[in-house]
């Protein structure tokens, strides 16, 4: 079996981080986190979206290039299992959103430029949820920069997602993504919950993956 490679994604507020945390300590496996609080942009893309979203996209695609570009050295190398609390993908996700379409024609150039030969993840957990449980999450989380964000872009946002990874499962039915709902599963407070997402990768796991690159 190929090592390995597992993403988390999901709309923001979803839990990522906290379930690829999980599947990192139950697994024994490397958890890559993406970097969030030290982009400059984000506070003032919050506040004025149209004005910063081509710095804050650009600060997020060249600090996730650099994290997995590491990565794949790990995992090829040193045969190391890795989970992450995000995909590339993400990227296209949120810059279709926010920058004008001379702006994204610019930065989607740029992403296949980077993207090119990075390994993709062999398994991804997709979590989703209601824009009532996002919003609570957000909030229960206190993030500064996150005080002024629109439920309304936020909604748009979850919708994208559910887009994309319907897109990505047509165009990839090799790579298992395994969906959860977080209304009805709260793997955060609920033992049980987080249990069964745990065996469900853990199956998945141990049916076998492989490694492939972005083309």
């Amino acid at each position: 079996m190929s090592v390995p490679f597992i993403t988390v994604e999901g709309p923001i507020g979803v839990g990522k981080t906290s379930l690829s945390k999980a599947i990192a300590d139950t697994q024994q496996f490397h958890q890559l986190k993406e970097i969030v609080d030290e982009n400059p942009f984000l506070n003032k893309f919050y506040d004025n979206i149209e004005e910063w979203s081509f710095q804050t996209e650009m600060f997020f695609l060249c600090n996730r290039y650099k994290q997995l570009s590491d990565i794949k050295t790990e995992i090829l190398s040193e045969q190391k299992p890795v989970v992450a609390d995000y995909h590339i993908f993400k990227n296209l996700i949120f810059a279709k959103r926010t920058l004008d379409p001379t702006e994204y024609v610019k930065y989607e150039e740029i992403y296949k430029i980077l993207t090119k030969d990075m390994l993709v993840p062999n398994i991804i957990v997709y979590l989703h949820a209601s824009l009532d449980t996002l919003m609570k999450r957000i909030s229960q989380r206190g993030r500064a920069f996150e005080k002024n964000m629109d439920p309304a872009y936020l909604q748009q946002l979850a919708e994208d997602y559910e887009t994309f990874i319907t897109y990505f499962e047509s165009a990839h039915p090799e790579i298992p993504v395994l969906r959860f709902n977080g209304d009805d599963l709260d793997f955060v407070n609920s033992e049980e919950d987080l249990q069964f997402i745990l065996d469900t990768v853990d199956a998945t796991i141990r049916k076998g993956v492989t490694l492939n690159e972005l083309t």
